[in-house]
């Protein structure tokens, strides 16, 4: 049998992308052609290398392949490792061909995408030639990706603070309730969290404890609204409440935009009201990068 030793040294980037078309064609002859490979070369490379691990990947059913557990893992890890490695691929191409690079962005702020296009704008201007990507959600997380260097710079208000990665403020804001103009709660200057106690609340589809609606307001005065719903589009939230079916919280300077043309109005959250501020991430060894510099500035200049 194999060494754990050896099992590392034949693992190759052919094995890899063979499971993965596997997986995404549905049968072995699909497969070997996504890969230009004929059907025997593909069965003859996993048989080898089945050969070696001890194990079988795969079984055959009919026409179609059932992966064996040891074949579930390493497509697992396939898609995992390969988007790496892809990713390497292209910025090494990129380079060969004169061109500056690319830098990906991860947002876990729903609200900031229109704020996050008035700094993409001046950056392309500056930097024609560096692909720019945008990414709003993530299989394991902002954290994760960042770390597994599936972006660059992570976008959140709330940042999670690890060692290795660093974040930057850029600018503060308030988080505010927006409700109907003809909504009682609209007359007054400042709620307190009982008020929602009748109350259908719209959030974004976001863990309860990384709301602060209600880690900062309702949960800390041990209240809930009558109902709580969650969407993903802010301006689906913002047509529900100007349809007065419900509530919902956005930064202030965001609701002020959508108040100038749909009947909302901004309320404070409590006296002193909830003060936020939106923090730029990213790897402790990329904080020189040129481009991500640049774009932590221009963010800072864009703030609102």
């Amino acid at each position: 049998m194999a060494t754990k030793r050896n099992v590392e040294r034949i693992i190759e980037r052919t094995h890899l992308n063979i499971l993965r078309a596997i997986d995404k064609q549905g049968s072995l002859t699909a497969a070997s052609e996504s890969l230009y490979l004929t059907q025997s070369a593909l069965s003859h490379t996993i048989k080898k290398l089945e050969g070696q691990i001890g194990s079988p990947l795969w079984l055959k059913d009919g026409r179609k392949v059932r992966l064996t557990q040891a074949g579930e893992y390493l497509l697992k890890e396939a898609k995992r490792i390969l988007p790496q490695l892809e990713r390497i691929d292209e910025n090494l191409s990129r380079f060969a061909r004169n061109e500056q690079g690319s830098l990906h962005i991860g947002m876990e702020c729903h609200p900031c995408y229109q704020w996050l296009l008035k700094v993409v704008s001046p950056f392309m201007d500056i930097y024609p030639s560096v692909d720019l990507d945008v990414k709003q959600r993530f299989q394991f997380g902002g954290m994760a990706a960042l770390f597994n260097h599936d972006i660059d710079i992570l976008v959140t208000p709330d940042p999670i603070w690890r060692e290795g990665i660093v974040f930057e403020p850029v600018f503060p804001y308030e988080q505010v309730l927006v409700v109907h103009q003809h909504n009682p709660l609209a007359n007054h200057p400042w709620i307190a969290p009982d008020q929602l106690a009748s109350e259908t609340l719209f959030t974004y589809p976001v863990e309860i404890e990384r709301l602060d609606i209600f880690q900062q307001f309702l949960l800390p005065a041990h209240c809930r609204p009558q109902k709580h719903k969650t969407l993903e589009a802010t301006e689906i939230i913002l047509q529900m409440v100007a349809a007065n079916r419900g509530v919902a919280t956005l930064p202030a300077w965001l609701g002020r935009e959508y108040a100038e043309n749909l009947p909302i109005a901004l309320v404070k959250l409590g006296k002193e009201g909830i003060q936020k501020q939106i923090f730029l991430g990213v790897r402790q060894q990329d904080e020189d990068n040129p481009h991500i510099r640049r774009f932590i500035c221009l963010a800072k200049e864009t703030g609102l």
